[in-house]
């Protein structure tokens, strides 16, 4: 997994979470109030969920985010997670610990350079595969 993980607040911008993004060269961050998790905020949700309900840059980083983020725990089984990135078709999942604080992130990149390459192929057909139509609601 990634440690240094960038974080954003609830109370900042869509605008400050995109600059985050682009800096970080990342599709999605977490969001955190101190150091606990209470959601995330992709690209998408900016671009397509905001712009289309008309959000505009200044839209806080809380009503675009998911609040119901699927997560991890560090000590989990890595067969494991990859079975809940592949049911849930997720790309990315954050880590906590034992006290719900956010401690990283892991990525099908992680799974396959760490592992032998099993738990990674298992996440990535989960991932590929179609699934049901996605609506964009938050």
């Amino acid at each position: 997994m990634t440690r240094d993980v960038k974080t954003v607040r609830p109370d900042q911008t869509a605008k400050e979470a995109a600059a985050f993004m682009l800096e970080e060269d990342a599709g999605s961050m977490p969001v955190s109030d101190g150091d606990r998790l209470v959601g995330m905020i992709t690209d998408r949700d900016i671009t397509v969920r905001g712009v289309a309900k008309g959000h505009g840059p200044d839209t806080p980083v809380s009503e675009l985010m998911t609040s119901d983020v699927l997560c991890v725990r560090d000590d989990e089984d890595v067969a494991d997670v990859a079975t809940k990135m592949g049911k849930a078709q997720v790309r990315r999942l954050p880590v906590i610990d034992s006290n719900e604080k956010l401690c990283g992130i892991v990525s099908l990149g992680d799974l396959s350079r760490e592992t032998d390459g099993e738990p990674a192929h298992q996440a990535f057909d989960g991932v590929s595969a179609a699934g049901d139509r996605h609506k964009q609601q938050g």
